[in-house]
């Protein structure tokens, strides 16, 4: 008989996560440079910015979701600790918001791709107006999502190694050069676009447009209740994790704030753009230090980043979501699956949601108009969900205090769990209210036109869940999926 992997024999020598390992996993889960030029716009001010979405939005998420882990380690996520407190419409609202938004946030993510892979030319100029051009964008960001989808139909081995290195080629050392070229650039004392006056620091607040794409900072931070999986992998859970968030969060703020500098130090704010300001800013500084040749390399392994991001969120929240689906709660053609298990169903949904939404690239007034209108529903989708799963922790503090987590959050029974949860409630609340106004530094055409399709794509994107929900039927369910899909604990003792 084979030795059980989980016996006391061998309990003992499984690999338990050190706390700077277990930081650097968050800060590989988050981090992208994609989304820098946005918050240039707002020149130093950014760093509050910055500074304000993690205590706000950064911890809390962290916290939150590694309790919910370990007190609900079961199958199914945000759908289990969503639907253990409020019931399973609200659960599958939840988890099917997840994954929507990611679907929803493939266009953006590739635009850059395809900017990326423009910056390749050797006359800037010419790179500027390829970028800007509707059509080339779109038929990029279709290619390579494409792409991206049938690396993954191939399963784990392949869509994994793509992750690996696309990261590392793509994230980590283009993040590291920007910061450390864009320090020794000020730090020799050349003249730079920004204002580094104290006073800076804090926002205009009187323009209420501005607090607009400092919203979109939330969405920098998403994604960091995926990897508090790894907190049951801690030696010593309450004291560790707590720790290696703090490291995470310094990290993480460091890259965002002098990556963000290091772009305003060489781009002046009122030539700022969503798409392009990134690529421009490497090509200056590529320029600056007399390796201009470096900007080709740059640009392609920017795009193989993005590519590897892609492969990796194209599989990973689809497959949490067929775990549900397979349960019951999707129809039959969505829980279709290949030879090597992948979800093809699922992915073929998404990829008609992808394709609708990137035509938006050519009816939209710009690029960059498009870019902020399906980030913003991006953003509101997934702060949705966030509430949903600070609520859901708040509220099961209370039914199910007794329920065991290897981590809690400290401060007592209840008000820690207050304080915590509540500023994440409250921060991923004022953000979602914000972001249906309209930029003021981004021309979005009619603003009017810009809140409506807001609004529209929010209650559509919102009500499909809740639609499938009550048109589910007991033949959705696989009999085989189900019986491994454990019951919530109230189904269990016969409550809601």
């Amino acid at each position: 008989m084979k030795n059980n992997s989980t016996s006391p024999g061998n309990r003992g020598q499984i690999a338990k996560l050190g706390v700077f390992t277990l930081a650097m996993i968050n800060v590989s889960a988050i981090v992208s440079l994609r989304g820098l030029p946005a918050e240039t716009t707002y020149g130093l001010s950014s760093a509050f910015y910055y500074i304000f979405a993690a205590v706000f939005f950064l911890i809390p998420v962290s916290l939150v979701a590694a309790e919910l882990t370990t007190g609900w380690p079961q199958k199914g996520g945000v759908f289990r600790w969503v639907g253990e407190a409020f019931g399973p419409r609200w659960g599958f609202l939840a988890i099917w918001l997840q994954w929507i938004q990611t679907t929803i946030w493939f266009p953006t993510v590739l635009t850059f791709a395809a900017v990326s892979l423009a910056f390749m030319g050797p006359d800037q100029k010419w790179d500027h107006a390829l970028a800007s051009n509707n059509v080339y964008v779109l038929i990029i960001v279709l290619l390579v999502y494409w792409v991206a989808t049938l690396l993954n139909m191939r399963g784990m081995q392949t869509s994994g190694g793509i992750t690996k290195w696309g990261g590392l080629l793509g994230t980590v050392i283009p993040a590291a050069l920007l910061v450390l070229m864009g320090m020794v650039y000020w730090g020799q004392g050349n003249p730079i676009d920004i204002s580094l006056n104290a006073r800076s620091f804090i926002p205009d607040f009187s323009n209420f447009n501005n607090i607009v794409l400092a919203a979109s900072i939330f969405l920098f931070y998403a994604g960091m209740e995926m990897s508090a999986v790894h907190v049951k992998e801690c030696e010593n859970p309450s004291r560790d994790y707590p720790l290696a968030i703090a490291i995470a969060s310094v990290l993480t703020v460091c890259i965002f704030v002098f990556g963000t500098l290091a772009i305003g130090f060489i781009i002046p704010q009122n030539q700022i753009t969503l798409t392009q300001s990134l690529l421009i800013a490497f090509d200056n500084l590529f320029a600056y230090f007399h390796v201009s040749w470096l900007g080709p390399i740059m640009a392609l392994c920017l795009a193989f980043g993005v590519l590897a991001q892609v492969v990796a969120w194209v599989g990973g929240p689809s497959k949490g979501l067929l775990q549900v689906g397979c349960a019951g709660y999707l129809p039959r053609f969505m829980q279709r699956t290949n030879k090597a298990g992948v979800q093809v169903g699922i992915l073929m949904v998404q990829g008609c949601i992808v394709t609708l939404l990137s035509v938006l690239f050519v009816v939209l007034p710009s690029v960059q108009t498009a870019y902020q209108v399906i980030s913003q529903l991006t953003i509101l989708l997934y702060l949705i969900m966030y509430m949903l799963m600070f609520a859901a922790a708040i509220y099961l503090r209370y039914r199910e205090p007794d329920t065991p987590r290897s981590f809690r959050i400290p401060c007592g029974k209840y008000f820690g769990m207050w304080v915590i949860g509540g500023l994440g409630l409250l921060g991923s609340l004022v953000a979602f209210l914000f972001s249906f106004i309209p930029p003021g530094q981004i021309p979005v055409g009619s603003p009017a036109v810009y809140v409506g399709i807001l609004i529209v794509g929010t209650l559509v994107f919102a009500g499909i869940p809740l639609l499938i929900y009550s048109m589910r039927k007991p033949t959705w369910a696989d009999p085989a999926a189900a019986a491994e899909f454990e019951p919530f604990s109230w189904e269990k003792q016969g409550r809601m």
